[in-house]
């Protein structure tokens, strides 16, 4: 719900629709609740039913709180495979951002995010944005986006990062992140071409130390009052080292803001 919360903040001035989804798969079934069907009832209709039944009353609790008539929202619930089911809404519907609610560290703090949010930031085709549990909208005057000196970007993929920025005229920092095959040439050539995309908002060019980026970046968030980190999500990139479980419980790196990741040739966030 707080993620909700968050999106319909967030897109208030917005023409959007909101697919609220839920799926569900068969180990969610427990002998308890077979025990208590009726004879003529199925494991997918109990399932489904109870489902439907859940978002409904989430939508109308939204509906009457929010009141906003550029907002529809609408019901999906599937019985499938997590991802696949999340992939194959997100196709059917044209899907452009998926939003997620995170219940942050668990255990002795040294998972980053749950393994459902991972999952869908590493396996889904959609632009994903993760909301930290407990996090209210409070405008994004200020946001990050990290990068390095040997990815190219194409225009399409920064479109998602614009869209964000132009809604609320943020400033953005572009943080760089070297390490030891750092070139001048190419961190030149880099810069230009994020300077050519970001010309039309107020942005800056931040150097951060690569084999120190967990706690660098998160130590530029805490003292920039930085209300969104963005990045890339690449084969073989920042991305996926961060979700690596060794590192994360190396650094024991926690991102406590909205955190967009932006899959690799999408367009833009809201049609």
């Amino acid at each position: 719900m707080n993620a909700i919360d968050y999106a319909v903040a967030l897109f208030k001035n917005v023409p959007c629709n909101f697919y609220i989804i839920n799926i569900q798969k068969a180990s969610s079934f427990v002998s308890d609740d077979l025990m208590m069907m009726s004879s003529t009832a199925t494991i997918y209709q109990t399932l489904i039913a109870a489902a439907k039944k859940s978002i409904k009353n989430i939508i109308n609790n939204i509906e009457t709180k929010n009141q906003n008539n550029l907002h529809c929202f609408h019901s999906i619930v599937d019985y499938d495979n997590f991802i696949d089911g999340i992939n194959q809404v997100c196709e059917v519907k044209a899907i452009d951002l998926i939003i997620m609610g995170t219940k942050g560290a668990s255990g002795a703090e040294k998972m980053l995010f749950g393994s459902n949010t991972v999952h869908v930031i590493q396996r889904c085709n959609v632009n994903v944005l993760a909301i930290p549990n407990g996090y209210r909208f409070s405008g994004i005057e200020k946001v990050a986006f990290t990068s390095n000196n040997q990815t190219i970007y194409k225009d399409e993929e920064l479109l998602a990062l614009v869209d964000i920025i132009k809604l609320y005229d943020s400033e953005l920092s572009v943080l760089h992140l070297s390490n030891e095959n750092y070139l001048s040439d190419d961190h030149d050539h880099n810069t230009e071409l994020l300077d050519t995309n970001f010309n039309s908002i107020i942005h800056r060019f931040i150097d951060v130390n690569g084999k120190d980026a967990f706690n660098a970046i998160h130590e530029y968030i805490e003292s920039n009052n930085i209300k969104m980190l963005v990045m890339m999500h690449r084969k073989h990139s920042f991305i996926e080292r961060l979700f690596s479980n060794h590192l994360v419980e190396t650094f024991g790196f926690k991102i406590d803001i909205p955190f967009l990741v932006i899959e690799n040739s999408v367009g833009t966030l809201a049609n």
